[in-house]
């Protein structure tokens, strides 16, 4: 539960809300809270400096322009504590009515900035009070900071005197908080608001739990909706959903949703816009098929996961009742319907998800809910965030059937967001054929898994096809690597102003231009042989997956920093798409039959160990890395070698250890 409670006030109706479920909280957690209000004189100031050119003539000297500068800011600067100061006069009246202990507190600068610092680091800036009686701005948080120098001349106005910027600061608090309750409005809420402008922008700043209040529903006996998705970050939701709903009476809601749609739709999409011949080689129908068979089962099967973790967790919660919901659609939409049925007290969710890229501020999923959900919501933050805290299931702990070292090999070729449920798929089709009978997985059972689950040109990058199949498969992809324009080196300098050269269709004249979006990118030799390194029937996917990157980085040159830039992106975010996936295949191929080479088995102890962690772990990791310490005790130059040489080199080069 929270103990230190951070509340913003400004005297509205969602300020007032988040005052009273505070206070809710703070009496079931014998807590605290810090009422704040931050102030802006400085934002007046610039504003009256702009507005001098209309005083009158006589306020036109220099000497009365800094003396009526010095005047008008020591009288905005008083207004406005005093102004802040009456708020938390209302906010200490309601703490003590209820027992509550309260912190006074007033930061000055802009309110967003200052009450992010003091959320995340106790490091907002706290002011000294002008003209406040000591003994009354020692219960702020500026302690015995205060300032006592306002005087008042003859003719009854404030004299301003010289000082500088850092003797109207007092310092920082330096408190620690576990919560920030605040209102989704402010006091110039709009009809078509969605959450008040300071709330947006503390919303994406704050790395502790939020609490967004947008009606007076108190927690007591309420209800509890929380969403799990299988990251740790959920499953810390989780906790404090079920904690809340224990200590207040309340009931929990636990859903966990997937979109299966998407996929259908994006398929629709495509086929209508493709020619008939194209849709026959992209075998349109047999990617459909793929979606339906294995990845609607398997995004299902994660969902099933997902709650049975979250019920584990409320074992140690008996007194609260839980009720489980798989949705199917747009998480943010079908947790919106759901909301709308069940009208929970408390929407709980956490601040990102299992695709969380490094950098980003708020999960899209997230974002949507916080904007849109009609009741109050929890927002949790990334702080105390450790993986090993997801639940363990049973079904961790079971490997499944068992499988051949080189069928096992060739699953790892799949990238690691695929890895279980193409795992699974291969023993579901095993287990439908021998009737659920436990068999071992052999390269025979995952051909046949292959050739059943997969579209025509993932069998072939898969190596199951017949040879006019993969012949005619080469002779596209020769086509297709035509059109890539190569020039140049790695080593050229970069131009400040990229061009490109031109022909006149009727003179033939050549000519140069400045490089438009439009233009085609063009490689470095270098990087045109690494390209070569990958399958022919891959190379036109690989081609474009790094053609992509590079638009969208504005790179209008590919290199082999710019390959590997590539590569290292989408290993860091943990998210493959298929053209990425082609990209890698050959690499890892080339890495797994050197790490063949290090055991007599065909596996040596590291590849062992691997395999022995993905199978009971699952892969959350690149396999390329893991094996990358292989790579240099390799005796076959595969660069300079056909595939079918190297393997036959690996080959005998087994046989020969086997008969030492």
């Amino acid at each position: 539960m929270y103990r230190e409670i951070f509340v913003p006030v400004d005297n509205s109706t969602h300020s007032d809300w988040a005052v009273d479920r505070a206070i809710e909280l703070s009496r079931r957690s014998d807590g605290r809270i810090t009422g704040n209000h931050v102030y802006a004189a400085r934002l007046h100031d610039v504003r009256f400096r702009q507005l001098e050119t209309g005083l009158p003539a006589r306020f036109q000297t220099p000497d009365e322009i800094k003396k009526q500068r010095k005047i008008h800011d020591k009288l905005i600067e008083k207004g406005l504590q005093l102004i802040a100061d009456s708020f938390l006069d209302q906010l200490g009246k309601r703490c003590e009515a209820a027992g509550v202990r309260l912190t006074r507190q007033l930061l000055e600068g802009i309110n967003y900035e200052e009450i992010v610092n003091e959320v995340n680091r106790g490091a907002g800036r706290l002011p000294g009070l002008i003209g406040f009686d000591p003994d009354r701005a020692a219960g702020y948080d500026g302690g015995d900071k205060v300032r006592s120098d306002v005087k008042v001349g003859e003719n009854g106005r404030l004299v301003a005197e010289d000082e500088d910027t850092a003797a109207r600061l007092a310092g920082s608090s330096g408190r620690q908080y576990d919560l920030l309750a605040i209102g989704a409005h402010g006091l110039g809420r709009q009809s078509y608001s969605q959450l008040g402008g300071v709330v947006s922008r503390v919303l994406r700043g704050i790395a502790k739990d939020i609490l967004l209040i947008r009606d007076d529903r108190p927690f007591a006996g309420g209800r509890f909706l929380v969403c799990v998705d299988g990251s740790s970050y959920s499953y810390r939701a989780m906790r404090a959903a079920l904690e809340l709903a224990q200590a207040f009476g309340g009931s929990l809601y636990v859903c966990s949703a997937f979109d299966v749609e998407y996929h259908h739709v994006v398929f629709h999409n495509i086929k209508d816009v493709l020619s008939y011949q194209a849709s026959k080689v992209f075998k349109f129908e047999e990617q459909e098929e793929l979606h339906n068979n294995i990845i609607d089962k398997g995004l299902l099967k994660l969902c099933q996961a997902n709650l049975k973790r979250a019920e584990v967790m409320a074992q140690e919660f008996p007194d609260v009742p839980l009720k489980t919901q798989i949705l199917v659609g747009k998480p943010f939409q079908v947790i919106m319907q759901w909301a709308e049925e069940i009208k929970p007290s408390l929407l709980v969710l956490a601040r990102h998800g299992a695709h969380r890229i490094e950098g980003t501020e708020l999960g899209s999923q997230a974002e949507n809910l916080v904007r849109l959900a009609p009741c109050n919501t929890l927002l949790i933050g990334t702080v105390g965030i450790r993986p090993e805290d997801i639940p363990w299931i049973e079904e961790d702990g079971v490997a499944g059937l068992p499988w051949a070292p080189d069928a096992e090999v060739r699953i790892l070729r799949v990238p690691p967001f695929a890895q279980g449920i193409a795992r699974r798929a291969v023993e579901e089709y095993l287990l439908e054929q021998t009737h659920g009978e436990p068999a071992t997985v052999t390269n025979k059972w995952l051909d046949e898994a292959i050739r059943k689950l997969l579209p025509t040109h993932m069998q072939l990058i898969m190596g199951i096809g017949t040879a006019e199949e993969i012949a005619l498969a080469e002779v596209k992809a020769q086509e297709q690597m035509k059109a890539t324009k190569v020039q140049g080196r790695d080593a050229d300098p970069e131009l400040a102003v990229a061009e490109i050269e031109v022909k006149c269709p009727v003179t033939g004249a050549v000519s140069r231009r400045a490089r438009t979006a439009t233009d085609p990118i063009v490689w470095t030799e270098e990087a045109w042989q690494r390209l070569q390194l990958v399958p022919l029937i891959a190379r036109p996917l690989a081609r474009n997956t790094v053609e992509r990157f590079a638009r969208g980085h504005d790179i209008w040159r590919v290199t082999t920093p710019v390959m590997d830039e590539n590569k290292q992106a989408m290993i860091a975010a943990d998210e493959f798409d298929v053209d990425t996936m082609m990209v890698m295949f050959q690499e890892l191929r080339a890495k797994q039959i050197r790490a063949e080479a290090e055991g007599r088995d065909g596996l040596s102890p590291e590849m062992r160990a691997f395999i022995e962690d993905a199978k009971a772990q699952g892969i959350t990791r690149c396999p390329i890395r893991d094996i990358e310490a292989q790579m240099g005790k390799c005796p076959v130059d595969l660069k300079t070698m056909k595939p079918e040489e190297a393997k036959a080199a690996m080959e005998r080069l087994l046989a020969e250890q086997a008969g030492d």
